[in-house]
């Protein structure tokens, strides 16, 4: 009984965790291993600092994740140290997160016939041709233009 209530119920003030282990816990990353590779690799800042996985945090702190191609950020309200479900932990961070962009600014994905083999120059001229037009048409800037 008391197991369920301590991972839910608000810290007691001068607590902290892992930023490894918060991050894998309030669910923005799938493993934890995960959430260390983003932390070794600079993806993750706390207070707009880089920080290695076992910086610990406390509530109030400002977390910055860049994982699969999106930005979050958030601010903590409540330190948790083992994975909860996803309606207790969202209530364990503040999300300021911008929106996640629509599908149709995202790059379009070639798709071949299986077994068709290596594409030839042409084809990959052909898919470089489709790929900028695609993003001359929501008007962004082509790679290697700017």
């Amino acid at each position: 009984m008391a197991s369920q209530g301590q991972s839910t119920a608000p810290p007691p003030s001068g607590e902290s965790a892992r930023v490894d282990v918060w991050i894998w816990s309030v669910r923005l990353t799938k493993t934890r291993s995960q959430a260390a590779a983003a932390c070794k690799a600079g993806h993750v800042r706390v207070n707009g600092e880089r920080v290695k996985p076992a910086t610990t945090v406390k509530p109030g702190d400002r977390v910055r994740l860049f994982h699969e191609g999106r930005e979050r950020l958030v601010t903590i309200s409540t330190i948790i140290r083992k994975r909860v479900g996803a309606p207790v932990a969202v209530q364990c961070y503040e999300d300021n997160s911008p929106p996640p962009p629509p599908r149709e600014f995202t790059a379009p994905v070639a798709v071949r016939d299986r077994g068709a083999g290596r594409p030839t120059k042409r084809d990959r001229r052909e898919m470089e041709r489709l790929a900028q037009r695609h993003l001359d048409s929501h008007g962004r800037t082509p790679p290697g233009t700017g």
